[in-house]
């Protein structure tokens, strides 16, 4: 009964993972690379590279960026500051235009209508316009979203294959007698076997970190996946749920008829970083400024608290005095759901922990590839012996096509999103959808090449051209008017500096595998002549 039992958990565990598991890497990559969002998006726009890292008193900036918005958005209804940090060391001023005469007050303003302005917080001189780029938030939403179709069926498709991903985890538990002996275990050179090795090694190097992605990755989304509570109160009013799910009013305040000047936020952001014991301040919102009825919004800064719900305070524009209840804390269930959402996204990590977060990851690409290429490998001989002619069955021949396509594949077309950012002209309409148009074009040339040669030498090809072009990001960085690796790592620009040497490390690492597998093709001939 035991050993059947395990016999039935080996069989999910196989196909939760095989059915799903091109998709489930593309997550795992995309994810993977979220966890450097700000830095791939500043790499992505050079002509900040010039701003300095931020050595200035959050004094100072916040006084920059208001004189800058009430001499460019006067009349707004919505400012924001974003304060700079170490991984974007520019500061952001952004703003809501008024309004036009006879329009509604209260309707949600179009993104594109939204104006901003970028700040070297050390001279207070505006840094020349960026190119216009998704960055690395690209990524970020390809991971949940998908692309090229609704959001919402992209987060349903996400979600239906994290399901099959914690099935297969949790059945990998069962299946492995030995799991943690097989951590100290690999053999190469050993065909089947070693797949089967390095899938085991990878799995439980970081193993309660893929229980833990997953599970929170699905926390992420619990209310589209589990509606039916968050309709039984509010019925149709989702505004007024989220808003009290974030501590926040619900729409957006109109502005009075009655004017006043905007109190100076040195002394309100001071007060919310005193009664934070002196952690700094991220973002500010002011509502309505100008008017009577002003409100002033201060955000804690990322990276003080595991949550991803963070503090928030809130003070009267006009007077300065403060609105919110310093010493309100938000339900049981609210606090863990933040915590479980901070816990996917990593926005609370210093630089090691959100390391070791990225090696984590890759150990989950490289879990769901060997996984992906170990049924292949299994498999073949049985086709083999079925059929007398040598060949392979159209199934095994489209995993195998599927594998060079969504596995070498992707990893080629990830470095021409970046190589779009220098190569496409900085003034062309709708920029960002033309690098993104570059890397699913590249991703489909490669997919269409590897269904129709599944071969060795197609692996090997994709893997070279993807290591190229990762390893010589940081020569089209410094070519193209980015900060080149050797003045990132002179002037301190780590986010830089660190992103062209996480590319090169990664163009090594590709260009190995491909020459290995090079080798190993030629070895190939001559052993059977040995055996012959």
């Amino acid at each position: 009964m035991k050993e059947g039992f395990r016999q039935s958990m080996a069989w999910l565990h196989t196909w939760s993972g095989l059915l799903v598991g091109w998709i489930l890497f593309m997550v795992f990559a995309a994810g993977t690379a979220s966890y450097f969002r700000d830095e791939m998006t500043l790499w992505m726009k050079p002509e900040l590279h010039a701003a300095a890292p931020a050595r200035v008193s959050q004094a100072a900036a916040i006084d920059l960026a208001r004189k800058t918005l009430e001499a460019k958005a006067g009349t707004s209804r919505r400012w924001f500051i974003t304060m700079p940090t170490r991984r974007n060391p520019a500061l952001e001023a952004g703003w809501i235009p008024a309004p036009p005469k006879g329009a509604d007050p209260n309707a949600r303003p179009k993104r594109r209508n939204f104006g901003s302005v970028t700040i070297d917080p050390a001279t207070g001189q505006e840094l020349a316009k960026a190119r216009a780029t998704r960055g690395g938030d690209f990524f970020f939403r390809l991971h949940f979203d998908l692309h090229y179709m609704s959001a919402l069926w992209g987060r349903w498709i996400v979600g239906f294959c994290a399901m099959f991903m914690l099935v297969a985890i949790l059945s990998g538990i069962v299946t492995h007698k030995r799991i943690f002996k097989d951590f100290f275990t690999f053999r190469p050179g050993k065909g089947q076997r070693s797949w089967l090795d390095a899938h085991n090694v990878s799995a439980v190097l970081a193993l309660p970190y893929h229980l833990m992605i997953t599970y929170t990755g699905l926390v992420t989304l619990m209310f589209m996946y589990l509606p039916a509570g968050v309709q039984a109160v509010y019925h149709d009013r989702s505004d007024a749920f989220y808003a009290d799910l974030n501590g926040g009013p619900a729409g957006t305040t109109k502005p009075s008829k009655e004017l006043a000047p905007l109190a100076p936020l040195g002394p309100m952001v001071a007060e919310a970083s005193r009664l934070w014991r002196g952690a700094p301040v991220g973002r500010i919102t002011v509502t309505n400024p100008g008017h009577a009825n002003a409100t002033v919004n201060v955000v804690l800064q990322e990276g003080r608290d595991m949550t991803q719900d963070l503090p928030s305070l809130v003070f009267d524009g006009a007077t300065g005095k403060l609105l919110s209840d310093p010493a309100h804390a938000s339900g049981g269930a609210v606090q863990t759901r933040g915590v479980l959402y901070g816990l996917h996204v990593g926005r609370f990590a210093d630089p090691f922990v959100r390391a070791l977060f990225f090696v984590s990851g890759l150990a989950g690409c490289a879990m769901v590839a060997t996984g992906l290429l170990m049924w292949a490998v299994k498999e073949r001989p049985r086709h083999l012996k079925m059929r007398k002619d040598g060949s392979i069955g159209f199934g095994l021949r489209l995993v195998d096509g599927l594998n060079v396509a969504g596995i070498a594949g992707l990893l080629a077309a990830m470095p021409v999103f970046f190589w779009a950012n220098r190569l496409v002209p900085v003034g062309d309409v709708g920029r960002p959808e033309v690098e993104i148009a570059w890397f699913f074009g590249a991703w489909a040339l490669a997919a269409v090449a590897g269904l129709a040669f599944p071969a060795r030498w197609m692996w090997r090809l994709q893997l070279a051209v993807g290591g190229a072009l990762f390893a010589l990001l940081p020569v089209l960085n410094a070519a193209t008017g980015g900060a080149g690796l050797a003045t990132s790592l002179s002037q301190g620009l780590w986010a830089i500096a660190g992103f062209d040497l996480v590319s090169l490390l990664l163009g090594v690492l590709l260009l190995a595998a491909a020459y290995r597998l090079r080798a190993r093709t030629a070895a190939a001939p001559r052993l059977a002549e040995r055996a012959a």
